[in-house]
């Protein structure tokens, strides 16, 4: 009984190292993909009962493991659409079939459609900013689209909030006339400025701005659509004005009073609701100064480039110099990462020993960081791996000659008989 068990184990050793240098195979033919975590050969002995002082070789089993939760070197490229998981979690992808899976490989290039698909194939998945700011399903895959992104589409948006920030002379004469709210021939002002604005339809807007000095520290402000001017005078508009407020000031320090208003509110013409916040608006000793004029919304343009933030969040950079947050790509993680099922194409499912995935976002709950532009290295070490080679082929060696001897004995008892 104990020769056939020495051929046993020799064969149980020879099976054992044969798997080693099958991951060492695999590891090296990786040794260049990206994102590709290297498996380890991780062995543990068979024993057989000993009985009656006699000893019964038992063996050893391989179990191949892949360490997916090893950090690769990442290295940097000139591409925003390379991306990179610096700590811990998955980039969502989903195959053809739509099957969503995990994975660290993201060499993301767009496809014909717009979409971000990898190397192998796999489309990367996000959360759309269409409805809003987004929010994560904590425990599945649900929510998440294909992040698109096209450089053939126009986006037009309409102005909704602006802030304005101005001096007014302190020390302007008091009008006594018709004032530019009046809109007649005869109106006066005490100064004038123009912001643009956008429509619906990404028009520009030319808007006239008329401040009047009306009593000590107090100013009427009036809006008017320039394209209702009359021809080389302004007034009369066509229209009345947009919006007509009255701003009032403290004599002490110039700034608004307290119960003066802070912002207009008006309709764009072929627009929305705009809103111009005016709270640093001030009265004081010197000329009339348009410190600074922020408005939203923009003309049509189209993708430029895409940028991708250390949170996720993948922004569209358009041709007028906007940008515009467009999808946020979620970060899968798993407890035990090392327990996931490895797939072809370099991605990942989960088993019940990885326990169930949750998602959510990078720089939260211990998930890793987003490096746009970069891309995470193989894990593996080419001259490791051929040092470990060359061990599994002398072992391998070594057990062949238990089995080989083993066997010569056997056919020395059968001689025996003759």
């Amino acid at each position: 009984m104990s020769l056939y068990g020495m051929m046993r184990t020799g064969v149980s050793g020879m099976n054992a190292q044969a798997n080693k240098l099958s991951t060492v195979a695999d590891n090296i033919a990786n040794a260049n993909t990206t994102g590709y975590k290297k498996f380890e050969t991780l062995f543990s002995t068979q024993v057989v009962n000993e009985s009656g002082g006699t000893y019964y070789s038992g063996g050893v089993t391989a179990l191949a493991r892949q360490m997916v939760s090893q950090q690769g070197v990442l290295e940097f490229t000139n591409s925003s659409s390379d991306l990179a998981i610096t700590g811990n979690g998955f980039f969502v992808v989903q195959d053809a079939a739509g099957t969503p899976q995990m994975t660290r490989a993201g060499s993301f290039v767009a496809n014909s459609e717009g979409q971000l698909v990898n190397a192998a194939g796999f489309t990367l998945m996000g959360y759309s900013f269409e409805n809003g700011i987004p929010s994560t399903v904590a425990n599945g895959f649900e929510g998440l689209e294909p992040v698109q992104i096209s450089d053939t589409e126009l986006l037009a948006d309409a102005s909704t909030a602006a802030t304005f920030v101005a001096n007014l002379p302190s020390d302007a004469a008091i009008v006594t006339g018709t004032t530019a709210a009046g809109n007649v021939a005869a109106s006066e002002f005490t100064s004038k400025t123009s912001i643009v604005a956008y429509d619906n339809l990404g028009g520009r807007k030319l808007l006239d701005v008329y401040f009047t000095k009306t009593a000590d520290n107090t100013w009427e402000v009036a809006v008017f659509d320039q394209a209702d001017a009359s021809p080389t005078t302004s007034f009369p508009y066509a229209s009345a004005p947009l919006v007509t407020d009255t701003l009032t000031f403290d004599p002490t320090t110039g700034n608004l009073a307290g119960g003066s208003p802070t912002s207009l509110t008006f309709t764009v013409p072929d627009g929305a609701s705009l809103t111009v916040d005016m709270p640093d608006v001030t009265q004081l000793a010197t000329d009339f100064i348009v410190a600074e004029v922020t408005m939203d919304g923009n003309p049509p343009a189209s993708i430029e480039r895409v940028e991708i933030s250390a949170d996720g969040t993948v922004y569209g950079a358009y041709t007028d110099g906007s940008t515009r947050a467009m999808f946020r790509i979620p970060i899968a993680s798993v407890v035990s990462p090392d327990q996931l099922e490895s797939r072809t194409g370099n991605v990942f499912l989960t088993t019940p020993d990885s326990g169930e995935v949750q998602i959510g976002f990078a720089n939260e709950a211990g998930n890793g960081s987003v490096v746009s532009g970069a891309l995470e290295a193989s894990t593996v070490d080419i001259a490791a791996e051929l040092t470990m080679m060359i061990e599994a082929q002398r072992t391998y060696t070594a057990n062949s000659k238990v089995f080989q001897t083993a066997s010569e004995l056997t056919e020395v008892v059968i001689g025996l008989k003759r």
